[in-house]
């Protein structure tokens, strides 16, 4: 039994400690959009880059503001009933943003499930979210 406590087992296998690495990849507040205001400005500023399922709203960031980009993620229980699917849909948005956040513009970003995927091919939606970030890397 693993228990956590002054009576634990110490060679039990125990929670895994926060290196560096795992750290650096993680998703930290400081990089997504949490509040309504921080959304509407987004969606506001009406500027998009569409993909098949998804749009890709974005905002420049004032200079002012923190450098760095940020994310925010809509995706629609109308478009995936299961919270499982919804959930597979942030986590690879997530993912791409963070393998790509060292390279992003400055800009807040909204990353919203437009239309429901017929067959919820995992590499083809990590694939077009890839592909729209990417896209927004080359309009700089």
């Amino acid at each position: 039994m693993n228990a956590i406590g002054p009576n634990a087992d110490p060679a039990a296998p125990g929670p895994l400690p926060v290196t560096r690495q795992s750290a650096a990849s993680a998703f930290p507040k400081r990089y997504r959009l949490t509040k309504t205001d921080e959304f509407s400005s987004v969606f506001g500023f009406r500027r998009a880059l569409k993909s098949r399922h998804f749009l890709l709203h974005y905002r420049l960031r004032s200079t002012e503001e923190v450098s760095g980009a940020r994310l925010g993620l809509v995706v629609a229980k109308r478009f995936l009933k299961r919270s499982v699917d919804r959930n597979l849909i942030r986590r690879l948005a997530r993912e791409h943003f963070r393998l790509l956040r060292s390279r992003l513009p400055s800009r807040d970003l909204v990353l919203r499930l437009a239309c429901k995927p017929a067959p919820l091919d995992r590499r083809a939606l990590a694939q077009e979210i890839d592909l729209l970030l990417r896209k927004l890397l080359s309009e700089r």
